[in-house]
Parts: structure tokens; C-alpha cells; sequence
């Protein structure tokens, strides 16, 4: 295993009602991290990892889960910047 990578995923309610994917992230020396995802993260992990369900994602490395993480927090930051 090179770096942590998606051991569980489970689909839950956030705080608001709306649902979420938490991932965990298993590393290497056997920590683990729980990851909350909202719909557009999880939209943008399953492409990038060619996941038709969430079980798919099983496997996968944690640089998927950065990298949609950067993307859901990207989009704010672009509708923002048009705002201004």
C-alpha cells in the first residue's frame, strides 16, 4: 500500500439534512481518517476514480479524496471571485 487509501465508505446525513459520503482513509501504519464528503465532492471522486457506485471507491488511493475535496472548496472560491 503506497499512502493512505479509501477502506469504507458509508452514506450519511449532514448536519443540514443533505447526504454525504464518509470515507475513511486507511494508512500504511494503520491510523485512519473519516473524510465527510457533500454530493459534488462525491460526484467529482467517483469520476476521477471510474466508480459507478460507492463500493467502487474501495481500494482507491487518498489523492482522489484530496483532490475532490480541492475541487468542492474551488468552486465557492470561483463563484466568489465573479461576484466581486
Amino acid at each position: 500500500m503506497s499512502g493512505a487509501v479509501i477502506s469504507r465508505v458509508e452514506l450519511a446525513a449532514a448536519h443540514d439534512g443533505d447526504a454525504e459520503l464518509n470515507v475513511t482513509l486507511q494508512y500504511e501504519n494503520g491510523g485512519q481518517t473519516l473524510v465527510a464528503l457533500d454530493e459534488y465532492a462525491v460526484r467529482v471522486l467517483m469520476d476521477s476514480c471510474g466508480a459507478s457506485t460507492p463500493d467502487g471507491l474501495i481500494g482507491q488511493g487518498w489523492h482522489h479524496v484530496r483532490d475532490a475535496l480541492e475541487a468542492a472548496s474551488n468552486r465557492f472560491v470561483n463563484s466568489n471571485s465573479t461576484q466581486q
